[in-house]
């Protein structure tokens, strides 16, 4: 069997229909996606650093997430120092009333109020921690190790020298011996009288020696906050910086490859347009040839 010839006017025709319907494939696959740059094959240079930049943009985003659990552990820490605030104040309020009182009983009674709040600044120290880090007290050991240490990176390098991190150590010591306020246990030997209760002298000095132990708490529980203050305010700094950064690393992929679905719709509508045309002129090309057949 022969092949079939077309003329030059039908098969012109016929390929610009071709080319038409090509292209109206091309533009549902835009709107259905919501991409120009599907794949490599479209654009393989704008698809690759797309991509790139995506994958930047994910490992930004968990950088993101630990420092905002860097914040929790630090605002976890500053409650617990505001509460240890709050208590170390009213045991210097007791205090202050055991020197006014005149009798021993009474200062007795309030020693006990006394020991039982300073006992209360290591529960708390120690329930102060978040996903595991407390930076009042060690959570693993006793607190004479001294508190938990906490590592933020703010970026995705590996390479030691190109690391980017925030490091906030934790109370020492010293200091946590000073918040607790060791040096104003009121109570005497087990089994003897209360210091608090005795006469004479030795009560209303052993009653000052435990203000001026908690006044140099104080001193440390808020030199302690503002610290903490300070590094919790650096991080938030450097986690809206991260979500900024993310935000135009994704806006900048979206440039790349998403399609301008307003004017895919436009260009949708133009094709179909063109492709009914075209139908239209592959049939009055092939009028003339009909003209021949009838002759027959």
């Amino acid at each position: 069997m022969s092949d079939i010839t077309l003329s030059n006017a039908t098969r012109t025709n016929l390929l610009s229909l071709q080319r038409t319907s090509g292209l109206i494939g091309r533009t549902q696959e835009r709107l259905a996606s919501g991409l120009k740059v599907n794949s490599a094959i479209d654009d393989a240079l704008a698809f690759f650093k797309a991509r790139n930049l995506n994958a930047r943009a994910g490992d930004l985003a968990s950088i993101k997430d630990a420092i905002g659990g860097g914040i929790a552990v630090i605002k976890a820490a500053i409650q617990g120092l505001e509460t240890i605030e709050s208590t170390l104040k009213q045991m210097k309020a007791l205090a202050s009333s055991a020197v006014a009182s005149p009798e021993s009983l009474t200062r007795a009674k309030l020693a006990s109020q006394f020991n039982e709040l300073r006992s209360q600044v290591d529960n708390i120290a120690e329930d102060s921690s978040y996903d595991g880090v407390n930076l009042l007290k060690n959570t693993t050991s006793a607190f004479q190790s001294g508190a938990d240490q906490l590592t933020v990176k703010f970026n995705e390098r590996t390479a030691a020298s190109a690391v980017n991190q925030l490091v906030v150590s934790g109370l020492n010591t010293t200091d946590f011996q000073s918040i607790t306020a060791r040096s104003a246990v009121a109570t005497g030997t087990a089994g003897a009288t209360n210091v608090w209760g005795q006469t004479g002298t030795a009560a209303i000095t052993a009653i000052n020696s435990a203000i001026r132990a908690i006044d140099s708490a104080l001193v440390t529980v808020r030199q302690s906050a503002q610290t903490f203050g300070t590094n919790s305010s650096l991080l938030e700094i450097r986690r809206q910086f991260t979500e900024n950064l993310i935000n135009t690393l994704k806006g900048g992929a979206s440039e790349l490859v998403n399609a301008d679905l307003n004017e895919e719709s436009a260009n949708l509508l133009s094709l179909q347009t063109r492709q009914q045309l075209g139908t239209i002129s592959l049939s009055i090309a092939q009028q003339s040839e009909q003209s021949v057949l009838r002759l027959f």
